[in-house]
């Protein structure tokens, strides 16, 4: 039995979710709210110290790290391989699961609080907000993740560095232009965990209204992004598991930051 600890909106669930509907395989959801502080309960935290989502658990054993995950779904479950059989791209697709998780997901947490997160969870109560901020763990999404929370949420766009976190962002967007000038997948000719770990936080761009960052100068990744869209497993895996509130919420507030993140960008 395979289940599934998730939240509609986090990038690292959605890339566990994409991996098992690849595969097709039959899984268990729980949702956890982590824009309601759901992920600090104590019975959670048994699961998942970090109090951050995914956490996979099959016949009763327990993963975490999404790209872990991945792998671990991978290994378990060959049939419909999400690896190359060439060694070599197999590296390259490491290297990319490897950039999303030193480097990606810190930014994307980064970007979608400052944009858009802080004002959902603004309309807790001033206790359950400072209650929420004041759970996240010491080691959560970075080393400093408690502290640095903080500073966004109540700066949003103007707190220090988050500038750095959207250049970031959109230089990884240019890599990904340049690694698709020869095949039309991240890692090769076949779609593998390279594209399943980076879908996401593409997407977590397109639904804060800033596909521009890709649409305006980057054909190779419109394209590719429109073959993930049109993979049958796209539409459960993303679209049908954020809560029609939140993708609003996404969705609204994003558009209103652009104008500002366009000026970081110079785009």
């Amino acid at each position: 039995m395979l289940e599934l600890y998730h939240h509609g909106s986090s990038v690292c669930a959605a890339k566990v979710r994409f991996a098992l509907n690849e595969k097709g395989l039959p899984w268990t959801g729980h949702y956890i709210d982590i824009l309601k502080g759901e992920q600090f309960a104590p019975a959670y935290m048994k699961l998942n110290e970090k109090a951050v989502v995914p956490t996979l658990v099959h016949d009763g054993r327990v993963t975490v790290e999404s790209t872990v995950c991945c792998e671990y779904i991978e290994d378990v479950f060959p049939d419909t391989p999400l690896k190359s059989s060439d060694p070599y791209e197999r590296a390259k697709m490491r290297i990319w699961t490897k950039a999303v998780d030193e480097q990606l997901h810190p930014a994307c947490a980064e970007i979608t609080f400052a944009s858009s997160h802080r004002l959902t969870i603004a309309r807790l109560s001033r206790e359950k907000l400072e209650e929420f901020l004041a759970s996240t763990p010491p080691l959560s999404v970075t080393a400093n993740w408690h502290d640095r929370k903080k500073v966004i949420v109540t700066q949003g766009l103007k707190a220090p560095g988050v500038d750095r976190s959207f250049k970031l962002y959109d230089s990884y967007l240019q890599k990904m232009e340049t690694a698709l000038q020869d095949h039309q997948w991240l890692a090769g000719k076949s779609f593998s965990l390279a594209d399943i770990g980076v879908a996401p936080y593409v997407n977590r761009l397109d639904m804060l209204s800033m596909a521009q960052m890709w649409t305006k100068s980057r054909p190779r990744v419109t394209d590719w992004f429109e073959r993930i869209k049109a993979r049958p497993t796209f539409k459960p895996t993303f679209l049908d598991a954020c809560p029609p509130d939140l993708t609003h919420d996404l969705k609204t507030f994003g558009a209103e930051s652009w104008p500002e993140v366009e000026k970081i960008l110079a785009v």
